[in-house]
């Protein structure tokens, strides 16, 4: 697979909508959509029930192009027109750790790159230009 950079879109609960409308509009098709629900359970992180249906990811295929989608987990600091982000994915965790590590070289760690349940390395970067990055390994 090599490297790739998507559009992600972060939606405050309206993310179900937007798949929707995106596969209505665009004749998107979905290759994969997680639930906050669908994560495992953490007791000392419970999901609250208004939380359950917001989508954690769904990833889009539009053609050759390919975006995701999330929403904000509720209380999460959320900004009209500036819920994109770049999410940059590979299959290389050396270049995963070298990607991260440069971009945020004057920029703002806003998650660590730690282990997910749904990435072996994931991360969160805003650059020094505030441009915020996701950063994961396949």
């Amino acid at each position: 697979m090599g490297s790739r950079i998507y559009p992600y879109m972060i939606l405050n609960g309206e993310g179900q909508e937007a798949v929707s409308f995106y596969q209505e509009a665009l004749g998107a098709e979905v290759s994969g959509l997680q639930t906050f629900g669908d994560m495992p359970d953490n007791p000392e992180y419970p999901i609250p029930e208004d939380a359950k249906d917001r989508v954690l990811n769904a990833h889009l295929k539009v053609g050759t192009a390919e975006m995701m989608i999330s929403d904000t987990f509720p209380g999460q600091k959320h900004s009209h027109g500036s819920q994109i982000s770049i999410a940059f994915v590979t299959n290389d965790s050396t270049k995963t750790k070298e990607t991260f590590e440069k971009l945020k070289e004057g920029g703002e760690v806003i998650m660590p790159l730690q282990e997910t349940f749904w990435s072996p390395l994931y991360g969160q970067v805003k650059d020094k230009f505030g441009i915020t990055w996701q950063i994961s390994s396949k």
